[in-house]
């Protein structure tokens, strides 16, 4: 057992108590919410100052797309121009760079408050599309190459298994969304530069995902790491695809999609389909309370009362959306409809969740011409629980049951003094979070990770191999 001791807590509806004293079992649960004086310093207590938060949950992280901030501003351009860029990125990693990257992005996700991620991952195989773990390049143990090179891992399942780890080194909560992708768009095949991304069909998709679900529950806590499953998009599945998807995917998993994040994208779908993708994932039995719409940007009424009707959860990436001009989505009235909303940060133009709660709300101010869309609770909610069905592994909170995943905030800094602490979502930042912890463990206090140093420094070197 350990206790935990926060100056103040965000309780939920009850907001914000002093004193809060926390009791947690071995594996990082909170089994007692009490109050407490402040302890002594050597009574085995952490105490942790501030504005203690639950931890937030990013639902929708593509990790390798790091390496492309601050470097994509150059002229004019829009989302297909921007996707060249990502696809030269993905063309350079290998399992060793992968690895070494996204060891670097979760350490910044940890350290900015984040305790877990959904990580929607499709770089699957080689750039040539051949699998790794082939017989001619030989098999080594959980991605360790004959040659011993960290370039040459090559085992079956080595880019999943270096993220897995990576996730672990972090100590970030990780559900890991294998994602089916398998057309270039809708009626073209994959390109070139997508052929890495493709399993050649579905049903070689999901023989590879149940055989990847079995490699990484034999290797990690499924407390900490689990997997998922994502469609890449409507324009990367095609139709005869999705009713082998209802039919065979396993209940349990969530299921990912982006969904709606163009209006290209609908127009193609209308055109082939004649139904919006929210229609198209309706028609073959898709919707459900499992499955995250990522984005859903560009949603007819129909569409809305579809996703809200089936209870799904709409993962919004808000500064990813900005960065990207894809547009403002529908939240307040995808929540209205019935859906759950969470956030990501998808392609990182920021790893921040105090920023991505800001951007949904002052969003839905821009569109609406109203303030106070989201109150702050709602805005706590979408960041932390707002997930819970998008994710795999535990859920954050300060409630009897749920993971000692906290972030503390300091109420006292030149940009959240004077606030409400109930309202630190409308005017914090990563940088005024002074500890993060994950299962009941101090991993970040003052943006050093405790286990790997400086985020900074890892995302240096990372990025210098792929630039």
């Amino acid at each position: 057992m350990s206790r935990i001791w926060c100056e103040r807590a965000w309780l939920g509806p009850e907001g914000v108590a002093d004193n809060i004293l926390l009791e947690n079992d071995d594996g990082g649960a909170i089994t007692h919410v009490g109050t407490a004086p402040r302890p002594d310093p050597g009574a085995g207590v952490l105490t942790l100052d501030g504005v203690v938060f639950p931890a937030a949950a990013n639902a929708h992280s593509h990790a390798f797309h790091r390496a492309l901030r601050g470097r994509t501003h150059t002229g004019r351009g829009d989302f297909w121009t921007w996707r060249e860029q990502m696809y030269r990125a993905a063309g350079a990693l290998t399992p060793g760079k992968y690895e070494r990257l996204a060891t670097a992005v979760f350490a910044e996700m940890v350290t900015a408050g984040f305790s877990s991620v959904a990580e929607f991952h499709y770089v699957h195989h080689r750039p040539d599309g051949a699998a790794y773990g082939s017989a001619a390049a030989g098999d080594g143990p959980e991605g360790a190459g004959p040659r011993g090179e960290d370039d040459d891992l090559d085992s079956e399942h080595a880019m999943e298994l270096a993220l897995c780890r990576a996730a672990a080194a972090a100590g970030i909560r990780l559900t890991l969304l294998d994602t089916c992708y398998l057309a270039g768009g809708i009626g073209k095949p994959l390109a070139p530069e997508q052929q890495r991304f493709g399993d050649g069909d579905v049903h070689a998709w999901l023989d590879r995902l149940d055989s990847l679900r079995k490699a990484v529950a034999a290797r990690f806590d499924p407390a900490r790491i689990t997997v998922g499953a994502a469609l890449h998009s409507v324009r990367g599945v095609p139709e005869s695809a999705l009713p082998v998807i209802a039919d065979r995917l396993s209940p349990e998993l969530p299921l990912h999609i982006h969904l709606s994040e163009q209006p290209a994208e609908n127009e193609a779908c209308l055109a082939e389909y004649g139904v919006t993708p929210a229609g198209l994932l309706a028609r073959h039995g898709l919707l459900s309370p499992r499955l995250s719409a990522v984005h859903a940007t560009h949603l007819t009424a129909e569409d809305i009362d579809l996703l809200g009707g089936a209870g799904a959860t709409v993962v919004m990436c808000p500064t990813t959306e900005a960065d990207l001009a894809d547009g403002i989505g529908p939240a307040r009235a995808l929540a209205d409809a019935g859906a759950r909303i969470a956030l990501g940060t998808d392609q990182h133009a920021v790893v921040d969740p105090w920023l991505e709660m800001r951007a949904l709300e002052h969003g839905e101010r821009l569109a609406s011409g109203q303030r106070g869309r989201f109150t702050p609770d709602e805005l706590l909610q979408a960041a932390s629980a707002g997930a819970v069905a998008a994710m795999g592994t535990p859920t954050a909170g300060i409630a009897v049951g749920l993971a000692a995943d906290l972030a503390a905030v300091n109420p006292a800094t030149m940009r959240t003094v004077g606030s409400d602490p109930g309202q630190l979502p409308l005017t914090a930042t990563s940088a005024d979070v002074t500890a993060v912890v994950v299962g009941g463990e101090l991993l970040a206090a003052n943006g050093v990770h405790s286990r790997l140093g400086q985020p900074a420094d890892l995302l240096a070197a990372a990025l210098k191999e792929i630039a």
